[in-house]
């Protein structure tokens, strides 16, 4: 008898529907979000188990992994079409959300995602890390700023480096605010402290790495986008062709078809938010100070056109194109080629 199981992972419990190939429902039970229980609970179904479906998420990918170490047939399933699909249910419990995905996986309706490998996850936290210490740093610049506000006092444009003397500089004398300014600041200095730890890193990490040395032979590709990148796809051989990478990315125009209605909307903004800013911001330092290239004259063209923005946009999906096809052929970016429709 085939089985088709569906798991619904929340932190602390994990809801089980089991189905037969007929569609009947022969189990449903809820788990400690733990392997060890889930396996155990698998291993002891009487029949075979054809798939076993994870939304995907962050415990998802961990007990993803450890199913599949063991040769179990699971599947992580993308979150956009599962929510999608889950909506036409009117009452929404873990139960029914497990019982929804193992019908998903009985009809084959279902996109599978790539499990990113241990070294790919852990690139990721780091960058992950920064990013939340960098803004965090930014949020109490901008809190003193607004502090400082209300009493006439301006900061002003001014570097980083000279921030703190400029904020004691016009809190000096007012014992009230300088003892408003002082704990701020000095979290401010903890964190930039550790934000330059990590971005050490983050740039001992590309340059130890020959696909992210590649990578930032490309104007506008620096450590972080390069890391962003390579995390992200972790495995270049799962798109079939380079084109495929704008679409994952989300960096292609959305459509609504129907009857004599076809509308063209803005990205779909489908796929990792992160690696998406990532490409953006390459091209938009490419695009405003990157050297002359074939894709900055074109994209020039496009700007002229469409609009900066639109042009920003369609030369970050070239790039990831292009990124993609880098780490392929293992080439470098030359200046001189033309980029290809």
């Amino acid at each position: 008898m085939k089985l088709f199981v569906g798991l619904d992972v929340s932190l602390a419990k994990t809801a089980v529907c089991v189905l037969t190939e007929h569609g009947k429902i022969i189990e449903e039970v809820e788990v400690i979000s733990e392997p060890e229980p889930l396996i155990s609970l698998l291993e002891g179904l009487e029949g075979t188990v054809e798939a076993v479906g994870l939304e995907a998420g962050p415990l998802s990918q961990w007990l993803h992994r450890a199913m599949k170490e063991i040769g179990l047939p699971a599947v992580l399933m993308e979150t956009r079409q599962v929510k999608g699909a889950l909506k036409a249910m009117p009452i929404k419990t873990d139960r029914r959300d497990a019982e929804g995905i193992a019908r998903l996986l009985h009809l084959g309706w279902f996109r599978p995602v790539h499990c990113k490998s241990v070294s790919a996850q852990e690139v990721r936290a780091v960058l992950a890390a920064r990013k939340a210490i960098q803004g965090n740093m930014i949020a109490l610049e901008m809190s003193l700023r607004g502090l400082l506000r209300n009493f006439g006092l301006k900061v002003g444009a001014i570097s980083r480096g000279r921030f703190e003397a400029r904020i004691w500089e016009l809190v000096e004398g007012n014992t009230m605010l300088e003892a408003a300014a002082a704990p701020m600041l000095r979290v401010r200095a903890a964190l930039r402290q550790e934000l330059a730890g990590l971005e050490k890193l983050v740039r001992q990490k590309a340059a130890e790495d020959p696909v992210c040395l590649r990578l930032m032979t490309m104007p506008g590709v620096g450590a972080v986008v390069a890391l962003t990148f390579r995390s992200a796809v972790d495995d270049p051989s799962r798109f079939r062709s380079s084109k495929n990478v704008g679409p994952w990315v989300g960096l292609t125009p959305s459509r609504s078809q129907s009857g004599e209605r076809d509308v063209s909307g803005g990205i779909t903004k489908a796929g990792d938010v992160n690696l998406r800013r990532a490409l953006c911001q390459a091209a938009t330092v490419m695009l405003n100070r990157g050297r002359g290239n074939a894709l900055r004259t074109w994209a020039s063209h496009v700007a002229k056109r469409r609009g900066r923005k639109r042009a920003m946009v369609a030369l970050a999906r070239r790039i990831a194109v292009v990124l993609h096809r880098m780490w392929i052929d293992g080439s470098t970016f030359r200046m001189e080629v033309a980029p290809t429709n």
